[in-house]
């Protein structure tokens, strides 16, 4: 098995983009198709669904990406080690959008600064995804937000946590989003639009506004793929939205958008209690020291 075509096939599912993946790794488009159509030939499965421009992970391709991880890292490992300076450390680091924008940019560079011979491996992706790639050894780490009590995720099964080690981090103050023109709401019932402008469905903050919404009222759900298409949508009257305090407070839109607390929601870091290396330990010290001292940073 061709070990590039491996790695091309992990970008594409991190990226969901051909277009994006091609760009990362440097090589046309039509090479990276020509990579994955190949490899799908070999194993003789579908690995993606084709939606315009989307590639989304069927479920062999959810399955296979495990065994991609294991292998490309087997692969590298074992490079590193006949290397006369040893192997390389490597952390692999999860967040959540939202966390990466509003939380650690300060925190990347002074692990950079201080560690500069580990390499750092982002993913961003939803809690519920980042949570799975943890325990599948996907990842080392993640940030990921807490499902508040009463918001039941079969899709997580509770065993899932109990091979994790969790720590609070930050707190996060959730909000509804609504244009300007829109009159103050205490309910879902309150709410003029029928239509809710979220992140995918293992974003947390939005299955929080979705159980608290169908309290009173169901809100059709509007798929986006960042915050600022979220308030794009808001701004233009189309949906009310979802996002922490955090998040809304670094986008500076000229004009005067409502909002209505959701309640507040915490950031956990969490990691295998079984995979919790040196290099792990070295991030968490950094994360903690550069917690805000507010009272949205967890003591």
């Amino acid at each position: 098995m061709d070990f590039t075509a491996l790695e091309i096939f992990l970008v594409v599912a991190e990226q969901s983009s051909v277009t994006r993946a091609a760009a990362i790794v440097g090589r046309a488009p039509s090479n990276i198709t020509n990579r994955v159509r190949a490899l799908e030939d070999e194993l003789g499965v579908v690995l993606f669904s084709r939606d315009g421009k989307k590639m989304t992970l069927t479920r062999e391709g959810r399955l296979f990406r495990s065994y991609a991880n294991r292998l490309t890292a087997l692969a590298t490992e074992a490079r590193d080690a006949l290397r006369p300076h040893g192997p390389a450390k490597i952390l692999r680091l999860g967040t959540m959008e939202s966390t990466a924008a509003s939380r650690l940019p300060s925190v990347l560079r002074e692990f950079s600064e201080a560690h500069p011979a580990i390499s750092l491996r982002l993913t961003v992706g939803a809690t519920r995804e980042l949570t799975r790639s943890v325990v599948s050894e996907e990842i080392d780490c993640a940030l990921i937000a807490r499902v508040p009590n009463g918001l039941s995720d079969a899709a997580k099964p509770k065993e899932e946590f109990d091979l994790l080690d969790v720590e609070p981090v930050y707190q996060e103050d959730l909000l509804l989003v609504l244009p300007p023109n829109h009159p103050g709401v205490e309910t879902a019932a309150d709410i003029r639009l029928d239509a809710l402008a979220a992140l995918e469905p293992g974003c947390t903050y939005r299955r929080i506004a979705e159980h608290w919404a169908r309290q009173t009222r169901p809100l059709r759900t509007v798929e986006v793929t960042s915050y600022h298409a979220i308030l794009a949508n808001v701004v233009a009257g189309h949906a009310v939205g979802v996002m922490p305090q955090s998040v809304l407070d670094m986008m500076h839109w000229p004009t005067g958008i409502k909002t209505r607390p959701l309640g507040a929601v915490e950031t956990l870091l969490i990691c295998r209690k079984d995979n919790r290396s040196s290099v792990f330990d070295l991030f968490h010290q950094t994360l903690l020291a550069n917690r805000p001292a507010s009272s949205h940073a967890l003591r």
